[in-house]
């Protein structure tokens, strides 16, 4: 089994909000975790601690809860790991905060009989099939609004964990129930890949090749080598972005089964 991960901040004077990890189990098997904290606007998060802090405590314990609890589904999984990172800091942060610290979130676990997946928001699970195929599990909701409506910060707040809008990992055990999930049988996986936003605008924001091209990338040069191409292309000047920071977070995480 062969497992990769990198991450590199946006912007090397400001802390890297997301999180990677991956765990092997002594039961066998395997975990990705992946966290993209949503940095708010102007900073403002009602939270003493801020993203990177919540992001580690969340991602901790999915980590945890996803190696050793494998009679739990991933969602209820990750509703335990909200509720426990929200009890952490209820009783010296506003939780009730529209902006309260709160992430993307990818996991997948695998055993020698199926594959699991959740995904929420707008990072990305790459299922590579023994042929070859590749299939994005993608949670779109965030694609489907219309630009303009996310232009301001208010309607941005209004339409974040709302019906209607798209949701993310903050501090409401619900929302796990949002999550795009499934489970494929072991035999059809033979790679994975989990992608934050910084790291998928390769294929999603500059088109430089479709799913299957960024898993082969992945595959050849790591998961240090996608985000170097990433990194490349942001900086070019003939490739404006039509949305998002020029330098985002960037993480990528791959298994070969």
């Amino acid at each position: 089994m062969r497992i990769d991960l990198a991450s590199a901040p946006g912007n090397p004077e400001r802390p890297n909000e997301d999180w990677l990890s991956a765990a092997m189990p002594a039961m066998g098997g395997g975990v990705l975790v992946a966290l993209d904290g949503v940095t708010p606007p102007g900073g403002e998060v009602g939270c003493t601690h801020g993203v990177p802090w919540f992001a580690a405590r969340l991602g901790g314990r999915l980590t945890e809860l996803s190696g050793s609890r494998r009679d739990m589904p991933l969602d209820r999984i990750l509703a335990e790991a909200i509720r426990g990172t929200a009890d952490a800091h209820r009783d010296t942060c506003d939780l009730s905060h529209v902006r309260t610290p709160q992430a993307t979130v990818v996991v997948v676990r695998w055993d020698e009989a199926y594959v699991e997946h959740l995904v929420l928001s707008d990072s990305v699970l790459l299922l590579e099939a023994p042929g070859g195929g590749v299939t994005a599990v993608l949670d779109d909701r965030l694609d489907r609004i219309p630009r303009e409506l996310l232009r301001t910060r208010a309607s941005a707040d209004a339409l974040r964990n709302a019906e209607g809008g798209f949701f993310t990992a903050a501090a409401d055990p619900a929302v796990a129930a949002r999550a795009v999930t499934g489970r494929s049988p072991r035999a059809r996986v033979r790679a994975v890949a989990a992608l934050t936003d910084g790291a998928s605008r390769w294929t999603d924001t500059f088109g430089e090749g479709d799913w299957a091209q960024c898993l082969a990338v992945l595959r050849k040069e790591g998961a240090q080598g996608l985000i170097a191409r990433v990194r490349t292309l942001e900086s070019d000047p003939a490739r404006p972005l039509t949305r998002g920071k020029r330098h985002d977070d960037a993480s990528a995480a791959y298994a070969e089964l």
